[in-house]
């Protein structure tokens, strides 16, 4: 009795390696997407920005008012509903939006667009619950004239330390979103905290092109720029000095500043530098 059970398992263990085997081996084809994924992540200043959705094409449809109806919700791409996320607070065409992540939707118009940011992340693009809705604003389309956006595109552009310019593009139509962030009074204190510390190594260089950059102390900018020559007299940091007095209205520090870099500039052959020294030069005449 106990032999036949014994080779009843044995059977019955090896049919299932064979069956594992034989699954092993059978072909496997991977299709592509007719909407592939992608993940767009960009930084802002210091706030990270990502994005995650899918593509779809044109494919000689007509898109808005047809494929994409006016006046309903869309997932603003396809598949799963797309995913933004903000490390910290931002402002969205100057609509207060908490740092985290959001399922974006759009209702598109002919004439203005309504966006939505949603709590329903990781949701299918097409379980919209209204309830769950964070924010809502409007923004204008614009019509692209010369030229078709075969497949659907999230893009940022006009990128600065505290502002960005986030576009849906598809077909005819570009939907701009403005990106505004709340850097200069959060950094500022961090800048003079650390340039105040005792720190061995302080960043002189950054600190004084921030302030320049952002109408902050400009005397400061000139003893932090001053600092950091001293530790390397590099042709964009005496390029930084002449600017600074410049804009001091000490046309004579900012010319002899201007004339060293150019100077540094000419002998590490950086073209770039060379003409934007002549540059300043030719409006301090």
């Amino acid at each position: 009795m106990k032999t036949n059970l014994r080779r009843a398992f044995l059977g019955l263990a090896g049919g299932l390696m064979l069956a594992s085997s034989l699954a092993a081996q059978t072909p496997k084809v991977e299709f592509p997407a007719p909407s592939p994924a992608c993940t767009l992540k960009q930084r802002v200043g210091v706030t990270d920005i990502e994005i995650v959705y899918s593509r779809p094409s044109k494919k000689d449809r007509e898109i808005f008012g047809n494929v994409v109806p006016f006046g309903a919700v869309w997932r603003t791409g396809a598949n799963a509903a797309t995913k933004i996320t903000f490390s910290t607070a931002v402002k969205l065409n100057g609509t207060d939006v908490a740092a985290g992540s959001y399922a974006l939707y759009t209702i598109p118009g002919e004439n203005e667009w309504t966006i939505i940011l949603n709590k329903g992340v990781g949701k299918s693009g097409t379980q919209y619950d209204e309830q769950e809705d964070v924010v809502r604003f409007k923004t204008k389309p614009v019509e692209l004239s010369n030229t078709t956006i075969e497949t659907f595109t999230i893009e940022f552009n006009y990128i600065r330390d505290e502002s960005a310019l986030l576009n849906l593009v598809w077909d005819k139509t570009v939907v701009p979103i403005k990106i505004d962030i709340e850097l200069t009074s959060k950094l500022v204190p961090q800048i003079e905290a650390v340039m105040a510390s005792d720190a061995k190594q302080k960043p002189y260089f950054q600190a004084a092109m921030f302030y320049f950059d952002h109408g902050q102390d400009l005397q400061k900018a000139s003893k932090w720029v001053d600092a950091a020559i001293a530790e390397r007299e590099a042709y964009y940091v005496v390029h930084l000095k002449a600017k600074i007095h410049a804009k001091l209205g000490d046309k004579d520090g900012a010319i002899a500043a201007a004339n060293r870099s150019l100077e540094l500039a000419t002998q590490a052959k950086d073209a770039a530098y060379v003409k934007l020294n002549n540059d300043l030069l030719s409006t301090l005449k």
